[in-house]
Order: structure tokens, then sequence, then C-alpha cells
């Protein structure tokens, strides 16, 4: 194979898509979806949905841009090229990619740390997102944010504080109700905050204002190391908001997160206030780069999960088994994701880092230049917005 000239390859790829191309594809087809628990709901999102062959598409190269991301973050972390906090979230694509799915470009999210995969989906590429984590002058965030801290329109970043997010959020969708801007407030947190007072404070506050917030648990089973089961009385999230209606949904089905998402934006647009909604997903790394992820839990666990429940692997079958796409045409797709994940960590490796006069720059948005006390009174940076 090695010796083969490489323009072999380009015939095979172009004779692959002059297939792919004269191949008859359903535009569109059926599907039943596992039914959502409910809470003070009478009822809940369909149990079936029709999935178009160009949304089938757009969703595989989505998760698997994600995954790929996340692998390309791994090698860059054990070659100490991404130094610091790094939780990645591989194994829960369909939840980023279904929930954007299921909203506007013009609605708000807000997530905690495990945030990659949502700042890919609201918009911003992998080269911004990789060369952020390798802290360079490219990344979304000018190499000044890192893994936790990036940001995009109508998103709100990753956020480091266990639980803090959420009353942000619910202070988004006051914005959003405020400004009579027919919009919703995704409001992400993990099943190891799911626990913090501050999250009852904000359910609270959001029902009694009739915010249009969703409130979304992502449980992925472990709050670091620690299992659901150990760590809260009651796992069911979704019910939580005790007078907030709420759903429990299959986090693993991209077409059950997106009609999920939708069922509940159009709830919270209809003025009824907010809405929890209970992901279940799991993650394939640990909880960080820094946790092997097999000591509170058996590698059969998570290799019994990859085998049934993969996010990718479900679409794929969905889609080769309908006739939405074909086995090659899905390939080619591989082939062009990892492409793309090389190119961007190229320009993350080679991309200079920001200088250290610029440490003080954007502490504000629009005022005057300033100066900025360092280490010590000695030390001084200028501030520019």
């Amino acid at each position: 194979y090695f010796g083969r000239p490489r323009q072999v390859d380009h015939l095979r790829s172009g004779a692959s898509r002059v297939l792919v191309a004269s191949r008859n594809f359903a535009n569109d087809a059926t599907f039943e979806i596992k039914k959502c628990d409910l809470h003070r709901l009478e009822e809940g999102p369909p149990v079936t949905t029709v999935l178009t062959r160009e949304d089938g598409l757009k969703y595989y190269r989505m998760m698997q841009t994600v995954r790929r991301m996340e692998l390309k973050a791994d090698q860059l972390y054990k070659q100490k090229i991404i130094r610091g906090f790094c939780h990645l979230c591989d194994g829960q694509e369909a939840c980023c990619v279904g929930l954007e799915a299921g909203i506007n470009p013009t609605d708000h999210l807000i997530t905690a740390y495990r945030a990659h995969g949502f700042t890919f989906t609201r918009g911003l590429s992998v080269r911004e997102i990789l060369a952020e984590l390798t802290g360079r002058k490219g990344g979304c965030a000018k190499g000044k944010g890192g893994s936790m801290h990036m940001y995009a329109k109508n998103f709100y970043g990753g956020n480091g504080i266990v639980g803090a997010q959420v009353p942000l959020g619910a202070g988004i969708a006051l914005a959003c109700k405020y400004n009579g801007k027919d919009e919703v407030c995704l409001t992400l947190y993990g099943d190891g905050a799911a626990n913090q007072g501050q999250i009852f404070e904000a359910y609270n506050m959001a029902a009694l204002w009739k915010l249009p917030c969703i409130f979304i648990c992502e449980n992925n089973r472990y709050g670091m190391g620690t299992s659901v089961e150990r760590a809260a009385a009651s796992t069911d999230y979704y019910k939580r908001g005790d007078f907030i209606p709420g759903l429990r949904v299959d986090g693993m089905d991209i077409l059950c997160v997106r009609e999920a998402t939708r069922f509940a934006a159009a709830y919270c647009r209809s003025g009824k206030g907010p809405i929890l909604m209970e992901l279940q997903t799991y993650r394939y790394h640990g909880h960080s780069m820094s946790d092997p992820g097999v000591s509170y839990r058996t590698r059969e666990e998570i290799q019994e999960v990859r085998s049934k429940s993969d996010p990718i692997m479900l679409l794929k079958d969905r889609m080769v088994n309908s006739n939405l796409a074909s086995v090659e045409e899905l390939k080619e797709i591989d082939v062009e994701v990892r492409k793309e994940i090389e190119d961007a960590a190229q320009f993350a490796t080679a991309d200079p880092e920001p200088p250290l006069e610029e440490l003080g720059y954007h502490i504000y948005s629009s005022d005057p230049p300033f100066e900025v006390r360092g280490a010590n009174q000695w030390i001084k940076f200028k501030s520019v917005s």
C-alpha cells in the first residue's frame, strides 16, 4: 500500500464520490425515539421524529469533529503542549450538537468547564479552540482563557466555579425577558454541581419571575470520581426543580436531545416560565486530564457504553440502515474531519504566544487605556480595551 502512487488514492476517492452521487438516497426518514420521563407535565416531546439527509450529515460531521478535536486535545496535553486544567467531553457529543439543533443561533447558552464541544457548536472554529487550549494569540480568547474560559456570540463561556454559571444563566434569561425578545437561555451544569445551594436559589427566582430559562443537568453518572448514587439522595435530577416541570432525556441519542430541546424551548417561549432537562449521558475520559478515569469505574463499563450507546455510532447506523447515507460517504466525512483537526493542531502549535505586555489588556470593553499594577507595585502593565 505504501508504495502505491498518491494519485491512485485521489482516483479512488473521486470514484467513490461519483458512486455516492449516483446513488439514490432518501431525502428523509422517520425514527422512533425513546419516550422522556416527565415531571409536572401532561405531555412531553414526540416519540417519533423526522431526520432529513442534510441534517443527518451535518450532525454526523459536527459530532465527529467534536470527538476528533477532544482526542487531539488529549494528545496535545500528553505532549505537554496544552497545560493546566483540561476537561474533555468525548462521549457526550449528542448533548452539545443536539441542544444546538433544537434552538436558534440568537438563543443563549452558558455551561460549566467541560465546554469545548459547546464552543464549537456555538460557531467557533476548531482552530480558534485548539489555539486557545495551547494559549496562543490566535485562540478565541487571545490565549488568555484556556480550556475553561472560551466565549462566542450568545455563548457565555465555560465557567470554572462549580455551579456558579446557573445563577448567571438565570440572569441571562432575565435579560431575554426584560428586552422583550423571544429568546431563551440554556443553562447547563453537571450532576456533580446539582447539589449546590445556588442552583436552588436560581430555580426559585426563575420560577417566581417566569424566566425563559432551560436548566439542563448533564448527568454523566460521575461528579469527578463520585458516582451519582454516592453523591445524591435523589438521582432524579429532572424532578429536583420541585415546582418546575422537568423531563429526563436519553442524552446519547441526538434526535432525543433535539426533540426535547425544541419542546423545552417552545415551553419557555410561550411564557410559562422555566423548565428542567436531565440529559443521561456518559464521558469516556476521566473527569479531567489528571484523572485516568478507571479507579472508580471499570474499563468494562466504559467499553459497554462505547459498544452499545455511542452517540456517533447510533446516528451512523440509523442513517445507513434507512438509506440516508452510505458507509463510504460517512468515511469520507471522517477523512475530511481528521484533516481539519490536523491543520488546526498545526496552527495551534505554530502560532505565537501573546506578548507579556498584553497581560493587562481587555479588562474593560471600551475604556480609555489605563495602568494596572503587576505582582508588586513597581511592575506596571498598560490596559487597552
